[in-house]
This record gives structure tokens, C-alpha cells and sequence, in this order.
């Protein structure tokens, strides 16, 4: 049997002698080598070369897994190189100069109101707390309500002295309260700048918690009010033990406190009502503290227009706060209630024309234009121009808002050294008491206003106001604010400062009982602590932010422990002093906070005038 040889040959083949399949793979080697010159599939490659060995991969246990060992060394080879580049990169920042961008340094009316809010800290009555931060201060008058028989009131314990003395007068308390409000309510991001929120906050409630003793306040009529805890005339020659009579410390006092109580006191109760009223605002956060504040303003309110008369009729307190009158703080103390509550009836009130002819607000007068513990008419003028700048009631109020703000408009005229409605001293001291002592409590509030009013009407977008034909830029108003302000810091012909403990020049013989006896835990009587009164030594300890009462109109200053009228600090000037230094302090770019103070308000939808009279020929 002859077949085709594929390669070119004829092919034999024998059937008997053929192999069998097994042998013939075992002889593949006798084929021509070109055979092998194909490619090859798979299966007959595994025909020829027979099962491969593969190389045997080695692993590591780590425990919770098994990986390569060629994937762990490349792992850990990464994570070395990775922490030599972070090295070698921290290294290079650690030696490059680094430039850093510290804040700027506060400014002097940042660093004078840290020092003027200390003052309170000073003047504080009852048990302090642990954080009260004057070192010769300690607990003191935890009697008070209770030493006198003749008062309902038997727990009269807190507050704040009113000036050198251990006497407490809830009338120039509650206003140096309310300026404080006022100045938190509008300053209130200032005052975080400068990290005194927490602490003026806690300056009000001290005084707000005093307050709140001082009437019924869960009542909603009372007949009565606390006006002054302790007692001060010495007129006569009394020689009773009291607060002006004795010089000691009052953690020393152990004489009886009298109590005086007042059943006719509209000035009184409207100011403490406004008290109440603002601080509710600065407590919102608070409800339930705030809800307090404002049913104790409702009530203060509605027994001052119940029970009309002035707090200093026949009372201690008409020889060191005598009040002139209780129309301003009608219409003071019903702006106030209207911010905190909403209620339109208090806005009617504080918008009455003849309230407003009352309390002057239509005419001159020498003092005219000067806020005070006693006249708050150009506060309150001010606080209602705010409503028309920012809300526009319009009828029925235009007309008297309209009245309020011209006047407003006028009296910062007044400022102006290019007016002649005050004298200036020599030195730039404007003199808003015509001369008379204790100038510095009227130039703050002066200050205040001044700055409050020209971030009002920075931020109604008004660059300015008129003075009769003339305009005149809001730049000018916060000029003489500070001004008088950096004469009250030492920028004055003596090169002092009036408050304690700024700059390196300032009075050391403060008339304060505590300032001017040591802490040397020696109990001094009544007479024992006058050779301290009567020393020439500067006072042992320094209060710390006390505004002095200030120089004379000829910028003359006595550093004398003796008179008062120079060197006695007190609540509300010190009030007036803060509510300035915030206004003026930090960033210029920082205005008022436009909302907060309008928050119980509802959305004022103005009523139409009505129509005018029929026409008749």
C-alpha cells in the first residue's frame, strides 16, 4: 500500500508491522525537524513538553492574613519611603523663617474699657463670687433688709455702692444699668471682640438680680419699692453712724442700714422699668430670666403712672440725687418697654405730644441736650429716632418721631466746637454742666450718643446731617466723640488720666472707703478710719477702671482724697464711660447691630391718615 508522502516521497506502509499510537509518540523525534517549524495549539505543545514546573510563590503570615512576600516588601518599602519624605518635608518647614500675621494690638478704647468694667467689680455689694477679681474686696452688707424692722422688704442683700460710699440709690443704679444694655445691644460683637460680653453680661444681672428684690415682682400691682439701702446725711452735725459719717470698708459696716421705701415715685419706677425692660433684650437667649425682667418692667411701669410723684420728695436721696422731674422717664422708660414687649400702647405713650411738652422736649434751656442719671430726654430722643430711621412707622407716629429726630439732629449740632451752646475748656473739655464740678459723667454719655448716632446713620446709608444750611459729615460727630474721650485718658494739659490704672499717670487718692484703707484685718470704727480719709498717702489699694468726677472748667485737677468733687467715681458715670469705649473701640467698619433691639417688634404696617375734611366753598 503506497500513500502520498507529504514532504515529497513516496510512502510505504505496512499494516502488519504498524505501531501503535503509544509508540509512535514515543518516537517523535525520527520526524524531519521541519515539522516542528508549525506553530503549535496548546494541547499539542503539552503533547510535546510534557507538564511544566512552576515556581513555587513565597508568602508572610501576618497574622489576620497571608500576602506576598513580594507585595510586603513593596508595601513596607513605600510606607519607609513616605515617612522619610514627611520627615525630610517638616524638616525643611521647621527650618524656613516663618512670618506670622498676629492680630493688630487692641486699641487704647479697647484697653480702657477692659480696666473701666473692673470698676463695677469694686462697687459690687453682698457675697461675691469666686471670679470677682479685686483681691481687697470680700463679702459685706449681708444684713440689709433684714437690720431694719420698719421695711417689708427683708432681703435687700446685692447690688452695687453707688460711688465712694456703701449707699445704695436704685435711681442712678437702674440708669447706669440701662445705659449698659443699651451700649450690649448695639455693641454687642465689640464687646466679644474685645472679650468682655461674658463679663458685662454678668455686670447686668448682678444688677438686675438687685433690682428684682427691691419691689414685688411677681405681682402685677405693687404699692411700694426699696428706693436706697443705707443712709447719708450728716447735716446738723449728726454723729449717728451711716454711710457718709464712717469711713470703713464695707465688709467693716455693723451699724444698722436703714431702708427707704417710696409709695409715689414715677421717676423711680419708670427708670427701673427701663432697666428691666433693656436688659430683657440683652437676655433674650434667657427666656425664662427674660420673661422675669420684662413682667418686673410691666409692673414698675404701671405703678409709675399709677402713683405719680418725683422718688426725692422729703428722702436722703434729694441731697445727692434729687430728681427734677418723671416725664422723661415716661417716655424713656415706654421707649424701652415697647423694645422689649412689642406692645403698641407703650409706643403710643412714649409718642404723646404732651408727655414730650412735659418732659421739654420742644424747648431750649441751658441743660438741654445733656443725658444724666436725672434728664434722659436726649436719650430717649435718640432711641425713638432709631425707629424712624430704620422702620418708618409713619401715621400716627411720623409726626412726633419726625420731632424727635430734628431735635435729635440739633442737639449733636450743639456738639460741635464750631457752636458756641457749650464752653470748652483750654484744653478741648467740653463743658455740658456749665462749669460746675463733676463734668466727666455728662461728657461720656455726651461720647455715646455722638458715636451711637453716627453708626445709626451710617448704617440708614446717610453720610451725614444738617446744621441749619450746613452739612456736615458723621466723621465729624465721631471726631469730638473721641476727642473727648482721649482727653478723659490722658490727651489733656495735665497729662492725666481720669481713669484709674490706664496709662502711668492717673489719681491715687480716690475718695473710695475700700481703695483708701488696707487690707490688714483690722476692724476699724466710725472715727478710726478717718486718719485714712484725712492721708496724704496715695490709697493702699488701686480701683482698678474708676472714673474720677474730673477736672474743673479751667482743666485744673486736685489729687486729694477730701473732695469729692474731683476725685469720687461713681455707678453711672462709669456707665457711660463703657457704653463710649465700646462704641469707639475696634474695628471702625463694625457699626450697630441694626436687628436685635427691634426683635419683639411685629412688622409695622402703617396706618392711612385719615381722609381730610369735606371741601366747603
Amino acid at each position: 500500500m503506497y500513500g502520498r508522502d507529504p514532504w515529497g516521497g513516496p510512502l510505504e506502509i505496512h499494516t502488519a508491522d504498524s505501531a501503535t499510537d503509544d509508540d509512535r509518540s514515543r518516537n517523535l523525534q525520527d520526524f524531519d525537524r521541519a515539522a516542528m517549524s508549525r506553530s503549535l495549539d496548546e494541547t499539542q505543545q503539552s503533547w510535546l513538553l510534557g507538564p511544566t514546573e512552576q515556581k513555587k510563590k513565597k508568602y508572610v503570615d501576618l497574622g489576620c492574613i497571608i500576602v506576598s512576600r513580594k507585595i510586603f516588601k513593596w508595601t513596607v518599602g513605600c510606607i519607609i519611603a513616605a515617612a522619610l519624605l514627611a520627615g525630610f518635608i517638616t524638616m525643611i518647614v521647621k527650618l524656613v523663617p516663618k512670618h506670622k500675621h498676629h492680630n493688630p494690638p487692641p486699641d487704647n478704647y479697647t484697653l480702657a474699657l477692659r480696666k473701666a468694667l473692673m470698676f463695677f467689680n469694686a462697687q459690687k455689694s453682698g457675697k461675691l463670687p469666686k471670679h470677682n477679681n479685686v483681691s481687697w474686696r470680700g463679702n459685706s452688707c449681708l444684713q440689709d433688709g433684714k437690720s431694719d424692722d420698719s421695711t417689708m422688704f427683708k432681703n435687700l442683700v446685692g447690688g452695687y455702692y453707688d460711688a465712694g460710699d456703701a449707699i445704695k440709690f436704685n435711681f442712678p443704679q437702674s440708669f447706669a444699668l440701662t445705659m449698659l444694655s443699651w451700649s450690649v445691644i448695639e455693641y454687642s460683637a465689640k464687646y466679644e471682640a474685645a472679650g468682655e460680653l461674658a463679663h458685662v453680661k454678668d455686670t447686668i444681672k448682678w444688677g438686675t438680680d438687685y433690682l428684682l428684690k427691691t419691689f414685688n415682682s411677681s405681682a402685677d400691682t405693687i404699692d411700694r419699692i426699696a428706693a436706697q439701702v443705707g443712709n447719708g446725711d450728716t447735716s446738723g452735725g449728726a454723729t449717728e453712724p451711716n454711710d457718709h459719717y464712717c469711713w470703713v470698708r464695707p465688709e467693716d459696716i455693723d451699724y444698722t442700714r436703714p431702708v427707704t421705701e417710696c409709695h409715689s415715685c414715677s421717676d423711680l419706677a419708670a427708670e427701673m422699668a427701663a432697666a428691666l425692660a433693656s436688659a430683657s433684650i440683652v437676655f433674650k437667649d434667657n427666656k425664662a430670666y427674660s420673661q422675669k425682667l420684662v413682667h418686673g418692667a410691666r409692673t414698675l411701669f404701671k405703678f409709675s403712672r399709677d402713683q405719680r410723684g418725683r422718688y426725692s420728695v422729703g428722702s436722703d436721696s434729694a441731697k445727692f440725687y434729687n430728681s427734677t422731674g418723671y416725664w422723661d422717664e415716661f417716655i424713656w422708660g415706654a421707649a424701652w418697654l415697647y423694645y422689649a414687649t412689642g406692645n403698641s400702647s407703650y409706643l403710643q405713650l412714649a409718642t404723646t405730644p404732651g408727655i414730650a411738652k412735659h418732659a421739654g422736649a420742644f424747648w431750649g434751656g441751658p441743660d438741654y441736650g445733656v443725658l444724666s442719671w436725672d434728664n434722659k430726654l436726649t436719650g430717649a430722643q435718640v432711641l425713638l429716632s432709631r425707629m424712624r430711621l430704620f422702620l418708618s412707622p409713619g401715621y400716627p407716629y411720623e409726626e412726633i418721631l419726625r420731632t424727635f429726630h430734628n431735635q435729635t439732629s440739633i442737639i449733636m449740632c450743639s456738639y460741635l466746637p464750631i457752636f458756641t451752646s457749650f464752653n470748652r475748656t483750654k484744653g478741648g473739655l467740653i463743658q455740658l454742666n456749665h462749669g460746675r464740678p463733676q463734668p466727666l459723667q455728662y461728657v461720656v454719655n455726651a461720647a455715646f450718643l455722638a458715636t451711637l448716632f453716627s453708626d445709626y446713620l451710617a448704617a440708614a446709608d446717610t453720610p451725614g446731617w444738617y446744621c441749619g444750611p450746613n452739612f456736615y459729615s458723621t466723621d465729624v460727630l465721631r471726631k469730638f466723640a473721641e476727642t473727648q474721650i482721649d482727653y478723659i485718658l490722658g490727651k489733656n494739659p495735665r497729662k492725666m488720666s481720669y481713669v484709674v490704672g490706664f496709662g502711668n499717670h492717673y489719681p491715687k487718692h480716690v475718695h473710695h472707703r475700700g481703695a483708701s484703707i488696707p487690707k490688714n484685718k483690722v476692724k476699724y470704727n466710725c472715727k478710726g478710719g478717718w486718719k485714712y480719709r484725712d492721708s496724704s498717702k496715695a490709697n493702699p489699694n488701686t480701683i482698678v477702671g474708676a472714673m474720677v468726677a474730673g477736672p474743673d472748667k479751667h482743666d485744673g485737677f486736685r489729687d486729694v482724697r477730701s473732695n469729692y468733687n474731683y476725685t469720687e467715681p461713681t455707678l453711672a458715670g462709669n456707665a457711660g464711660l463703657v457704653a463710649a469705649l465700646v462704641a469707639l473701640s475696634g474695628d471702625r467698619d463694625v457699626g450697630i447691630d441694626k436687628n436685635t433691639l427691634f426683635s419683639a417688634v411685629p412688622p409695622m404696617f402703617p396706618t392711612p391718615p385719615p381722609p381730610p375734611a369735606p371741601w366747603k366753598p
